[in-house]
């Protein structure tokens, strides 16, 4: 999988003169990438995803028993069957930490009911995802391999030139462990991805199955996140993007660390500054962010920024450009002051303004998501096994939408509920209090235990109420 956007090619030619230096420093064309391909490929991992896409066959005719066609019924899924199909997915990743934990990108990823990731010698491991930030396309996944896994380690992005040799090592078209290698043709590019956009274009052959893939440079440091490529057929033509190193690894942190993002919020709309704008407000060269919206009760409106301030510089450092504001902003330290000079009426100010978290939909879904996972997920206590009544649960057992509880999915034969509870059971309360996932189920089992009396356990079995009292 790798991003793709449509190109419209317009071709022109000219003719330039320059005087060029009479000396420059630069690296010389490396003579192979064999020893760097050796060293780095045991770190690349093909990743293959699958996700079960619910789909309604219950109208669909079935071919006969005994038919020729009988085989096509799973296929079809004629007969009514509610099983899903399962859609898969390919793409890459590397290993940035021995304990296992692996880069890629987010739209790899998004979706999956299972993820494995598959080293070049074969190994295969299922990963667990630890945490994905759709804005920069970035996700982080854990395998538990038991053993020191070999791993590449991010380089510093903000010092790779244009003209300097890259290599990506990948998976396109599931071809494991590709190489292929090129030069950097760009810098700080904005292909209207997102508010984050500073991707390293380069020219390496880029294609289906590179996603997530590392981009090195000559020594051996990942430089890029490859992403995304700009193609009018799918195939790469020698335009690919990469998430920079800087920013990746900065993301990558906070996945490792908290589980989702937490970025710096400002609360301004900035519009960029043109040669105009820049001489009008007594500027030399444009850079920059001209503040056009100001968010009321926002960290810049509290700290006395209005429409008409034009930013140049957070904490000291310059603002090249104002796409460059929202990631400045992003990486700045949350709830600590940030000097903002800026120009009011051409005159120079500076403003300390207090960065506030930016409360991002898909950080608060990502938690929400994480919440219910945890509250429905299988659990046991006192011999009983318990699952919850998913959409799916209650399709396959006919469960109303109106039954609140947890469906029993085993009893240990030595279990005091053995003979009492049976599989199938919906357990509605526990000691008269309402369980309605297997977490509030066990949480409940685990209370009663501190009671020497028996605890009461109501059960709907078809619809019939029973009362069963168990010492646990």
């Amino acid at each position: 999988m790798i991003k793709r956007f449509g190109l419209s090619l317009i071709l022109a030619s000219a003719l330039s003169f320059a005087v060029l230096p009479a000396h420059t420093e630069a690296r010389p064309v490396p003579d192979g990438f064999s020893e760097l391909a050796k060293r780095l490929s045991p770190s690349v991992v093909n990743i293959s995803t699958a996700q079960t896409v619910e789909v309604n066959t219950e109208d669909a005719p079935a071919f006969p028993k005994g038919s020729p066609l009988e085989r096509f019924n799973d296929f079809f899924g004629g007969g009514g069957s509610q099983n899903g199909r399962v859609s898969k997915s390919l793409g890459s990743g590397f290993v940035v930490d021995a304990d296992g934990y692996i880069v890629t990108n987010n739209h790899v990823i998004e979706g999956a009911d299972l993820i494995e990731v598959t080293f070049p010698n074969g190994d295969t491991y299922e990963a667990e995802l630890l945490g994905r930030d759709p804005a920069t396309d970035i996700a982080l996944l854990k395998i538990d391999a038991g053993k020191p896994m070999p791993f590449v380690k991010f380089g510093d992005s903000d010092n790779a030139e244009v003209g300097e040799w890259v290599m990506a090592i990948g998976n396109p078209f599931g071809y494991s462990g590709s190489v292929a290698a090129g030069i950097i043709s760009a810098r700080n590019r904005d292909i209207s991805h997102g508010s984050y956009d500073d991707f390293i274009q380069t020219d390496v052959a880029i294609n289906k199955g590179n996603s997530g893939g590392p981009l090195f440079n000559m020594d051996g440091d990942v430089v890029g996140v490859n992403t995304a490529i700009l193609s009018p057929t799918g195939y790469s033509v020698g335009i690919s993007f990469s998430v920079p190193a800087e920013l990746a690894s900065s993301v990558v942190d906070q996945l490792r660390e908290y589980g989702e993002t937490r970025r710096g919020y400002l609360g301004v709309r900035p519009q960029k500054v043109s040669n105009a704008i820049a001489k009008s407000y007594g500027l030399d060269d444009p850079h920059g962010a001209l503040i056009t919206t100001v968010v009321k009760d926002g960290p810049a409106d509290k700290a006395g920024l209005k429409k008409g301030d034009l930013i140049t510089h957070l904490g000291g450092e310059k603002l090249e450009s104002s796409r460059l504001l929202s990631r400045m902003i992003a990486d700045s330290k949350i709830d600590e002051e940030l000097e903002v000079s800026y120009i009011r009426k051409r005159k120079k100010k500076t403003a300390k303004v207090v960065i506030e978290r930016l409360k991002e939909k898909v950080t608060e879904d990502e938690r929400k998501r994480r919440e219910q996972e945890e509250n429905d997920a299988d659990r046991v206590a006192s011999g009983i096994a318990v699952e919850a009544l998913s959409d799916e649960t209650r399709k396959k057992y006919r469960i109303k939408d109106e039954i609140k509880g947890v469906r029993v999915v085993k009893v240990e034969k030595r279990a005091e509920a053995s003979g009492k509870i049976l599989t199938g059971d919906i357990i509605e309360e526990v000691g008269f209090e309402a369980v309605e996932s297997p977490k509030a189920f066990e949480e409940a089992m685990e209370a009663a235990k501190e009671f020497d009396t028996p605890v009461t356990i109501l059960i709907n079995r078809g619809g019939n109420y029973i009362f069963y009292a168990l010492t646990i």
